[in-house]
C-alpha cells in the first residue's frame, strides 16, 4: 500500500523575490505539500505517534517561509531538506510553491515551481 499525508493550499505571506519591492511589500504565496509516509502503524494503533504531525509539518513548513530568499526554487529546497531532517519516517516528498500575481507584468494568477524529492 501506498499512502501520502497532505497539506493543500497553505496560504503564507512571505517576503521572497528578486526586486527590492518583493522584499520589502512582500505577497502571498501557495504551498502543496504530498508526503509518502508508511501510515499502516498509525491506521491500527490510531496513536498520533506512529504517523507524522501534518501539525508538525505546517509549523517548519511556515519557520522556512520566514527566512527571506530571493528564488522559489531555495526556498522549496529547504523545505524538503528540513522536512527530511524532521521527519525520518517520510519516504518522498512532492512540493509546489507558487507566488501570487507576480510582479512580471503578465495577467497571470500565480507562477512558482514544483520539485518531486525521493529520500
Amino acid at each position: 500500500m501506498d499512502s501520502y499525508i497532505y497539506l493543500d493550499n497553505i496560504s503564507i505571506y512571505a517576503y521572497h523575490g528578486v526586486s527590492p519591492q518583493e522584499t520589502k511589500v512582500g505577497n502571498v504565496f501557495h504551498i502543496d505539500l504530498k508526503l509518502k509516509v508508511d501510515l499502516g502503524q498509525a491506521i491500527e494503533s490510531d496513536d498520533l505517534f506512529r504517523t507524522v504531525s501534518y501539525a508538525d509539518v505546517y509549523r517548519s513548513v511556515s519557520e522556512e517561509m520566514a527566512i527571506q530568499s530571493k528564488l522559489l526554487e531555495h526556498v522549496a529546497g529547504r523545505i524538503v531538506r528540513r522536512l527530511f531532517a524532521e521527519y525520518l519516517t517520510i519516504e518522498a516528498i512532492d512540493i509546489k510553491l507558487s507566488k501570487q500575481n507576480p510582479p512580471m507584468g503578465a495577467d497571470i494568477t500565480c507562477a512558482g515551481v514544483e520539485l518531486h524529492c525521493n529520500r
